[in-house]
């Protein structure tokens, strides 16, 4: 079996910019979060499928965090690297950075973790590996591939619990209305 192809973290460094405009407004004036989530879904689309050679499709957004609010007119930029590559998929790290042009002020508002998957005939193909250049990167790598197993963990635990809710009476769901947590609901099931 030969080994797959590596690609170093650098070099799947997308970023994309726009200048926010009246159409991406809110109803306070501020740039709509829906438009910002279109333009990272856009980054992590480009990111992923540049880094897989093949067409990407979106997984699951992991995270969004938006720190600051975006003003309209000023001056967006996206930046997507792919900081955890599985078999057929990779979690793409977008930063978002805007810029008062006139200012040349520049901050921070938004982090995403986006899961893409790799198509090729509309099924799931295999991605490059990463080649890391810093430890900061294997950080990284690292951090991506436990939010991963995180995720399949508590979709599990989830599932669990959920299946015990519906079949419980009512007695115990009206007990578990009244839990402050329901993290622990096991011992109250």
């Amino acid at each position: 079996m030969s080994a797959r192809p590596t690609k170093t973290v650098a070099s799947t460094r997308v970023e994309m910019s726009e200048v926010m405009t009246p159409g991406h407004a809110n109803f306070l004036g501020k740039v709509f979060g829906g438009s910002i989530l279109s333009l990272l879904d856009l980054c992590a689309y480009t990111t992923a499928s540049r880094f897989a050679e093949n067409v990407c499709v979106t997984a699951s957004f992991d995270r969004v965090d938006f720190h600051e609010p975006i003003e309209v007119g000023e001056f967006v930029t996206f930046v997507g690297t792919v900081t955890y590559a599985g078999r057929t998929s990779v979690e793409v790290t977008i930063e978002v950075f805007a810029e008062d042009i006139l200012r040349r002020t520049r901050r921070h508002t938004n982090t995403a973790r986006v899961t893409m998957v790799a198509l090729k005939d509309n099924r799931p193909c295999p991605v490059p590996g990463l080649a890391f250049e810093s430890p900061a990167e294997k950080v990284k790598f690292l951090e991506g591939r436990l939010r991963r197993e995180l995720r399949a963990a508590h979709s599990t635990e989830f599932d669990s619990l959920a299946q015990m809710f519906r079949e419980a009476d009512e007695a115990t769901l009206d007990r578990l209305m009244s839990e402050p947590s329901l993290v622990g609901a096991k011992q109250v099931l």
